[in-house]
């Protein structure tokens, strides 16, 4: 089984992660500050971002400033599309932004239980933090990487003050945002994980656990607000390439929840995903919001094929948005083969693991076509497929 080099970016979050650590790690390892500067300068908003080199802990790191001025508005999430809408950022860098902010809204809106456009983005929506996400979606675009990677976080320890007073940590965005993350024991007395940070790193990340055997071709620091006594309040950004399998490759998944369409309206988008070249499409039952039982529909495809499987999506249910991220898949060789069986010829998947016998998945339709043909059950054209197949392999 042949390798081929990955680019990975893991993010090492000993000290947890904030978006302005995110900022100052990316510069820091490379990614033209004055890009990211550009680009948030595009949003229109009053607010001004610099890149300074400063210690932490004794560290040299690079910290992201921004500096805006005071204001009490509480923005909606139609104001934050706007605001990324109106940006002179590139697709990719909009749709990161978006899925950033629709993170965190979404673990907003389930805290607080109201739908999502009726949020109030308090602290997360305010100059300074939208300055954050949107420069970071910028800086992880530029940044080249094919996947990224991270560390358990660890939230912090004691409590904040917040919007809605005091709040003991990790503040319940946050904790939401975190579900399904390894966390890591938060020694320190303070906040070390943000809303913001941990919306970038559930965002982007793919696997969380211990630093990948790669060959590092830059490490970016990026400092913390506060100088913190007990260790270095910095972020470390490991960017390299580690060798992996050819058979690991890195698919989207798109996701939606419905919850008003009949079954057979659901059967019939999961018939036309598949025709639009969707590599997978199923259904899971869920339980939604006010106990209203729905389905959630999940669509496996190719960075290609988003486009053509969303508008299949909002074309043929009544769906108001897609969830989407990427995936990483491990698949073993497989090659077509055919076999001679009493029904006639039937083709078939051959899955080759190393140090294991070869399996034979024989081909539904050719199945299900003999089947009809020739007047027997189904599970019968299978077995004899499969006998077929097991006799082949003796008499080599």
């Amino acid at each position: 089984m042949g390798r081929s080099p990955v680019r990975v970016g893991y993010f090492d979050c000993f000290s947890g992660i904030s978006g302005d650590m995110t900022l100052g790690a990316l510069v820091d390892a490379g990614v033209d500050g004055r890009a990211i500067q550009e680009a948030v300068a595009s949003l229109g908003l009053p607010g001004e971002l610099s890149f300074e080199t400063v210690r932490r802990g004794g560290f040299r790191a690079t910290y992201a400033r921004v500096v805006t001025p005071h204001e009490h508005a509480h923005r909606h999430w139609r104001h934050i599309e706007e605001i990324i809408d109106k940006g002179k950022l590139t697709p990719r860098q909009k749709d990161l932004a978006t899925r950033i902010f629709l993170r965190l809204g979404e673990a907003e809106a389930r805290v607080h239980g109201v739908d999502l456009s009726k949020i109030h983005f308090h602290e997360v929506g305010a100059v300074d933090s939208i300055i954050d996400i949107i420069g970071s979606a910028v800086g992880l675009d530029l940044l080249g990487v094919d996947r990224f990677e991270a560390s358990p976080v660890p939230p912090g320890r004691g409590s904040i003050h917040a919007a809605h007073g005091r709040m003991p940590l990790p503040a319940p965005a946050t904790a939401e945002i975190l579900k399904g993350v390894p966390l890591a024991d938060s020694p320190v007395e303070m906040e070390m994980t943000t809303p913001t940070g941990a919306a970038i790193l559930a965002t982007v990340a793919e696997r969380f656990g211990p630093l990948p055997a790669l060959t590092i071709d830059a490490i970016g620091l990026g400092a913390g607000t506060r100088e913190v006594p007990e260790q270095a309040n910095i972020l470390r950004l490991f960017v390299g390439t580690v060798e992996l399998p050819s058979s690991h490759d890195r698919v989207w998944m798109l996701e939606t929840n419905l919850d008003d369409l009949p079954g057979e309206v659901v059967g019939h988008a999961m018939v036309k995903l598949m025709e639009a070249g969707a590599l997978d499409a199923f259904v899971t039952p869920i339980q939604m919001k006010k106990n209203r039982p729905g389905v959630m529909v999940s669509v496996l495809c190719d960075e290609a094929k988003i486009t053509a499987a969303e508008e299949v999506l909002f074309r043929e249910t009544t769906t108001l948005g897609v969830r989407r991220y990427p995936v990483s898949r491990h698949k073993i060789k497989r090659r077509e083969v055919q076999v001679e069986t009493p029904f006639g010829t039937i083709r078939g998947k051959l899955g080759i693991l190393e140090n294991r016998p070869p399996s034979f998945s024989p081909e539904y339709d050719d199945c299900a076509r003999v089947a009809a043909e020739r007047g027997v059950s189904l599970l019968e054209v299978y077995d004899a497929a499969r006998a077929a197949h097991a006799a082949q392999r003796a008499a080599t």
